[in-house]
């Protein structure tokens, strides 16, 4: 086991997030305000001197991505793998209209066990597994510190994970702001928290609609 140092970002804003629009798997792309989010978070993530960078291959965290790349100088690798939740037949649909037509489900989705999935989606648990298996081949070569660059969901589930927190508790795990991240240490083989919901407005608390994971 090589990495000792783990840092997950958020992407930043899409039109998408503003107007409180499941995401999951379509591809939206970062709006202005991401842009300039992502712009704006790249010498503070640099600071934590990666020395990998993996992004998910949607377009919204490709191009939060890069402006760390090129701080660093390092390349981004792409993987499949570190997708957001896919929300099946919420995708597209405002968090509203999920309420509105799946109540019983949105409510025990958000509150309730990591193996609970939208309808046609994708668990927690799920998620956890694949990005977890990102994680384990980082794990296996070179790489100290590696940063991933990912989703709001997907940092929710590979945390609880990582953390080996029991997974009724996931849902305990506020979803983390456009262009935040989480700091995990590896010490004595364990992997301990350092920092969640950090950025450049230090920690974001929730508000009477705290982020949602998955969005």
């Amino acid at each position: 086991m090589t990495l000792h140092h783990l840092v997950l970002l958020r992407h930043g804003e899409t039109d998408w997030n503003r107007e409180q629009r499941m995401q999951g798997h379509v591809d939206i792309p970062l709006n202005a305000t991401g842009r300039a989010q992502a712009a704006a978070a790249a010498r503070s993530v640099a600071a934590l001197r990666p020395d990998v960078i993996v992004s998910s291959d949607l377009s919204r965290a490709r191009e939060t991505a890069a402006p760390v790349a090129a701080v660093t100088g390092l390349a981004v690798h792409t993987d499949p793998r570190l997708r957001e939740t896919s929300l099946g037949d919420w995708e597209g649909r405002t968090r509203d209209e999920v309420a509105a037509g799946w109540p019983q489900e949105w409510e025990q989705w958000r509150a309730t066990s990591a193996h609970v999935a939208p309808p046609g989606g994708e668990s927690r648990w799920q998620v956890a597994d694949r990005a977890g298996a990102v994680v384990a081949e980082l794990d296996a070569g070179p790489a100290e510190r590696a940063l991933l660059v990912v989703h709001g969901g997907l940092i929710v589930g590979l945390t609880g994970r990582l953390l080996a927190l029991p997974d009724a508790s996931w849902s305990t795990l506020i979803g983390v702001a456009n262009c935040h991240w989480v700091v995990l240490h590896r010490r004595h083989d364990r992997w301990r928290l350092h920092s969640y919901n950090a950025g450049l407005g230090a920690v974001v608390l929730p508000g009477d609609e705290e982020q949602v994971a998955g969005t």
